[in-house]
């Protein structure tokens, strides 16, 4: 069987690739990719790196539960989160819980710190104890992480995110997707504050060159500033983690810079406290001289002063469905390759100013 031909097999249905299909693929035996597995400096360096190529294309993972038990599937589901500081994320993986517990399904949690190649070595570690399912967050993985979750023989819902096609794309669902446009959210939160009188609106981003979803947002708010045409767009985005003292520097950065500005769109809630924070400080009302939306609606929103205006993901209800999903599959009914599109709600509040109209 050729690499080709095993994938194919593999996108047809949830058959994980075995041993034999990589000493197929590779024109040796079985024995030989054994060999390797265990003692790679036993094998000619040839052999081991065709061995080792043919293993990451076809995303192999040698199953470590021996014996009798070694064509079986655990009762425990990984999943791979970016953080578990982020609130956002925490809602979700407690509804995943509580879903799988109830239908006798162990969670096995890893976290990447926003890292592919920390995502890649849990997930290898993950399918070599045979998991029933795989949920991981987004669809920025590297390309073995890709090739491992294809092959893996289970479920896979990837989640929190929304799959990309065309030209320029990076990425598309290995099988299941549950999530949402960040893209359109940013658009969403630009567009409200044009709608409700601002006429110059800048953005603030925390995470940036870890987190793809914080780049779709960004990419959102400016294209919608392009749209609306009356400024070019004034973005401030920084690695750092989100956080009130990042959300009182960047707007600092800004309001020095851009004085004149009388709207600001941020990536996180934690921002826009911390935007909250510094407008106290320099005397500006809020939403009359400074109107400002977050994104997560965090626990402190609806009661910081003034209370934010945010937009809401729909952290339960992924959950829900991603389990809903996985669930059905592991029960033995067809779920087809699938994206569940959902919506975000924005939520106002005192921080912007109502819209005329709405």
């Amino acid at each position: 069987m050729s690499i080709t031909e095993s994938r194919k097999r593999v996108r047809r249905g949830t058959q994980r690739v075995t041993m034999s299909d990589v000493a197929t693929a590779a024109d040796v035996s079985p024995s030989t990719v054994s060999l390797y597995l265990r003692r790679p400096e036993a094998v000619s360096q040839a052999l081991a790196e065709r061995i080792a190529r043919v293993i990451d294309e076809m995303g192999y993972v040698p199953n470590l539960v021996a014996g009798s038990l070694a064509a079986a599937r655990s009762r425990t589901i990984g999943v791979i989160l970016p953080s578990i500081l982020n609130s956002f994320f925490a809602e979700t993986y407690n509804t995943l819980q509580a879903l799988f517990q109830e239908a006798h399904y162990q969670t096995l949690l890893g976290v990447s710190e926003f890292s592919p190649e920390e995502e890649e070595s849990l997930i290898r570690a993950f399918l070599a104890w045979s998991p029933a399912a795989m949920v991981v967050t987004g669809f920025h993985h590297t390309d073995r992480t890709r090739a491992m979750l294809r092959s893996c023989g289970v479920p896979v819902v990837e989640m929190w995110d929304m799959p990309t096609h065309g030209p320029g794309a990076e990425s598309e669902a290995v099988n299941i997707s549950v999530g949402f446009s960040h893209f359109e959210v940013g658009r969403m939160q630009a567009s409200h504050l044009y709608d409700q009188g601002s006429r110059k609106v800048a953005y603030i981003g925390a995470a940036a060159h870890q987190d793809m979803r914080v780049r779709s947002r960004t990419a959102g708010y400016e294209d919608e500033v392009r749209r609306r045409g009356l400024h070019q767009p004034i973005a401030f985005t920084v690695p750092d983690a989100a956080s009130t003292g990042v959300g009182r520097w960047l707007i600092d950065e800004i309001l020095t810079q851009h004085p004149d500005i009388d709207g600001v769109v941020c990536s996180n809630d934690a921002l826009a406290l911390g935007v909250l924070f510094e407008a106290t400080r320099r005397d500006l009302r809020v939403p009359d001289d400074l109107a400002v939306v977050g994104f997560g609606d965090l626990p402190f929103s609806s009661s910081c002063p003034p209370p934010l205006t945010t937009v809401r993901p729909p952290q339960r209800e992924i959950g829900r469905l991603s389990a809903s999903r996985i669930l059905s599959a592991l029960g033995g009914a067809r779920v087809p390759p699938c994206h569940h599109n959902l919506d975000c709600e924005l939520v106002i509040r005192a921080s912007t100013r109502p819209v005329a109209g709405g």
